[in-house]
């Protein structure tokens, strides 16, 4: 099992910079990659950004050249830093990880709010 706890939403202006955190415990030594995804009310949960064990990054075409995510190992962290925030960017994030067992098991997060707006 993998747990996972975000932290580092809120309220910013248009333009305004935000960094997410997510830090894992657990079976950790399982997880082949992390991620962010984000949600709106009735719709459905959209990738982000995702970062594997090897350092190979993807991002979401919306929002490249704009967030950037990263990880640290040795605290067992991976973070989501959104620059240049835009209202259609306010959702709820979400922290995913994918474990490798008999087959991938995806963890979640709780869930944090990022609000774009004046």
């Amino acid at each position: 099992q993998v747990q996972l706890v975000e932290s580092g939403g809120g309220l910013v202006q248009p333009g305004g910079s935000l960094r997410l955190s997510c830090v894992a415990s657990g079976t950790i030594f399982r997880i082949v990659a992390m991620g962010w995804y984000r949600q709106l009310p009735g719709k459905q949960r959209e990738l982000v950004a995702v970062i594997t064990n090897v350092e190979s990054t993807n991002y979401a075409d919306s929002v490249k050249g704009r967030f950037t995510i990263s990880r640290d190992n040795a605290k067992n962290t991976v973070y989501l830093q959104m620059n240049s925030l835009k209202p259609e960017d306010t959702a709820v994030y979400y922290c995913n990880a994918r474990a490798l067992t008999e087959s991938y098991d995806d963890y979640w997060g709780q869930g944090t709010q990022v609000t774009v707006s004046s």
